[in-house]
Formats: structure tokens, sequence, C-alpha cells
């Protein structure tokens, strides 16, 4: 574990409150609403000098203390969210992650804590090949890779960006007001029901995925750079640019800024379940306005949201107060929470490369399930040749 002197504390507390000022915030909240590509237009809505918006923008990348990227519409590229919380057997843990990856699918993989104690993924699956990767991941449990699974299929997530009428920039402070956020949770009032978006596969071809996946990396992608990647003409990337917006292949633009001191945060992952629809349309109004929750995403067929948590380590347990009140309430008729290890999370952008405009996404379990066994054999021959661990002392300063 790395230790820190007390002036690299307060380097680290000055480097994340400083670009929390009142501009940055506002810059901020004009690239959520409009799109973060367009600096010019950023400066229009903001009403800010563009030479300000420019200058503060690259000062926040330099400092990585901005990152900015998309969520495709999944839906309406033919493929479908979903969350896999596998349990390794001990010992085991790395075969897990070895083979969560092999259909490559996967968007997301990382070590967790609590109700599986081993990992967290997230996948993009194929509409039509839903069943198939349940039948993937019975199969990991049938070959002793996993110890048992949970699997959860998903709508389209929702990133807000961290609500700073809660912050005091005066004090460089946050208020969280648990109370308030529950009694509005609870209300009960009525809510206009969503709609789950409906699958489909149309209306696209390989290269409007590679210009969905350049900016699931990153949003501020040029045209210049598209345009080189697919060959293509600065007008005819544009126009290819400007139809994927239009139509709705942009689920939502990620501003992401931590506006918490790393160190001093932890991540986590929650599953709450809503007695009803109203309180879970209330609960997803709530918490894209509060400042520690960056995402928000329906768990289909049920009244139930995954929210990614980031929040400093002091509110925690007031954040498991806040869930416990919902539940005694009959708010919620369940919860569970999981903490995510951010230094094991390995990332991808979907699988674009298995797609053709020919066929389509392609799935095949015969050859997963094949490398499943090649991965299981070299496995079995690394533990047979493991030696074992010396003791070794290491000098404390």
């Amino acid at each position: 574990m790395s230790v820190f002197s007390a002036s690299e504390w307060y380097a680290r507390l000055h480097r994340v409150m400083s670009v929390l000022d009142q501009e940055n915030v506002k810059i901020l909240e004009t690239m959520k609403q409009y799109g973060p590509r367009n600096l010019q237009q950023i400066s229009r809505k903001s009403k800010l000098p563009y030479t300000t918006v420019y200058g503060r923008v690259g000062k926040l990348q330099s400092l990585n203390a901005l990152s900015t990227y998309i969520h495709p519409a999944y839906s309406k590229i033919g493929l479908v969210r979903a969350i896999v919380l596998a349990r390794p057997f001990p010992g085991k843990e790395l075969l897990v992650r070895d083979a969560l990856k092999i259909p490559g699918y996967w968007l997301k993989i990382i070590r967790c804590t609590g109700e599986p104690n081993g990992y967290y993924s997230v996948h993009a699956i194929p509409v039509r090949n839903q069943q198939d990767f349940r039948l993937y991941l019975d199969q990991l449990v049938t070959r002793g890779v996993v110890k048992d699974f949970q699997l959860y299929w998903l709508g389209e997530s929702y990133s807000p960006l961290a609500n700073f009428q809660y912050y005091d920039f005066k004090e460089r402070s946050w208020k969280f007001e648990w109370e308030e956020w529950a009694r509005a949770i609870a209300s009960g009032k009525s809510t206009e029901a969503k709609k789950p978006p409906v699958a489909s596969e149309g209306g696209f071809d390989k290269k409007d995925l590679i210009i969905l996946k350049e900016l699931s990396f990153n949003a501020r992608v040029t045209l210049a750079d598209l345009s080189k990647l697919l060959g293509m003409t600065l007008p005819a990337t544009k126009y290819r640019f400007d139809r994927l917006v239009d139509e709705g292949f942009i689920a939502d633009y990620v501003i992401s800024v931590l506006p918490f001191i790393p160190e001093l945060s932890d991540l986590c992952e929650v599953r709450v379940d809503f007695a009803n629809e109203n309180f879970m349309r209330n609960a997803e109004k709530v918490f894209s306005k509060t400042p520690f929750v960056l995402g928000i995403t329906p768990i289909l067929g049920l009244h139930s949201l995954s929210v990614r948590i980031y929040i400093p380590r002091q509110e925690v347990t007031n954040l498991m107060t806040f869930i416990s009140a919902l539940a005694r309430d009959e708010v919620l008729v369940g919860y569970s929470y999981i903490f995510l290890d951010r230094a094991t999370q390995i990332t991808q952008t979907f699988a674009y490369k298995t797609y053709t405009d020919e066929t389509g996404w392609h799935y095949d379990n015969r050859d997963y399930l094949q490398a499943v066994n090649g991965l299981v054999s070299k496995w079995s021959k690394l533990e047979a040749g493991q030696p074992s661990i010396k003791t070794s002392t290491v000098p404390i300063d």
C-alpha cells in the first residue's frame, strides 16, 4: 500500500478542490447538456469567452481531472448489457477473470468485496444470444471454473454530473442531505413510466460502430481524426456523425470529474429493489441530482436499479443508514451492495470487431467453451508446478 506524506495529501487535496470553481462547473454542466466536442457551442451556451473555455478544458485534461466519453444506445445496435457477479473458488480468482473475458463481449471487469467476494463484470451481449451467454456461465460452473454467479440484464445507463448545488465553493466542502433525499424518494408521487428500449439491429453499419467505439473512448475525438480512421472525406464523416446523434445512437454523454479525493473515497455498486415502479422512478430522479452517484441503470424485468456510487469514506455509514431507512419505510423490498477495487479494474469498448455488415454480430459458445477447456488445462498445469511461497523480510524505514 502506498504511503503519502502530509504534504502529498494536501497537494492532492488542493489539486482536486482547485478545479471545482464556478466557471469550471458551468463549463462541465454545459458539456453534459450539449456534448463536449464543440467548445465554441459550449462557449455560447455557457456565456463564457471561448478562450476561457478552451484554456480551462485543456487544464482540466492536463491534470487528468476530466475525461469524456459516451454511452452508446446499446439497444439500437442490437446489444443488451448484463451484470455478472461471479464467485470464485478460493485461490482461483484469476481463472474466473480470464474466463469472463473469453467471449470477448465484456466491457468492464473488477474485483469486488461483498455479496460475491469475487468479480463484478459488465458485458454487452447480442440480443439474440442472451440465452447462449447464460448457458456459457452455467458451463463455467459445471467445469469448476466459477463457484456460482448472478446475472442481471440491464437497460440503458445514465451517468449524472455531480450536483454542485450541494457544494460550498467558499468552504470547498460538500453537503450530504440524506434525510431530504430519503423523503423525496418516499414521497410516492406518480411519475411517467419509462418504456424500456426495444432492441433492434438495423440502420447502422460497421463504420457507424467504429465512430461509436471511438466516442466510447473519447467523446471529444475530432471529425478529422474519425475521417482518417474511416478513410472517408470530412463531409461524409460529419454526415455520419450527425445522423448517429440525430437518430439517438448516443444514449448519454459522460462528463467524468471525480468530486472527491480518490484516496479518501470508496467506489461501490448498490442494487436497490423497490416496492413499486413509482418509488423506483422517484429514486432515479433523486439519485441523478446527488453529488455521489456516478451511474444509474435499470435492471430489466424488475423494479430495481443498479447504482454506481463514489463517496467519501466518512459518508459510507450514512449511505448504509439511508438505504436501511428506505427498507424500513417499505420503499425498498431488498438491497445489496459491493465495494469495487478500482486498482483491479480493466475496461474495453463493445466488441465491434465481431460485427460484419453481412452477418451481424458473431457469437459461438462452442469456440468459447473450447477456449475455456484450454484455459482450465493451462491453469491445472500451473497449479501442479506452483512453487511454494517463501518468507521474505522487507525493511521498514
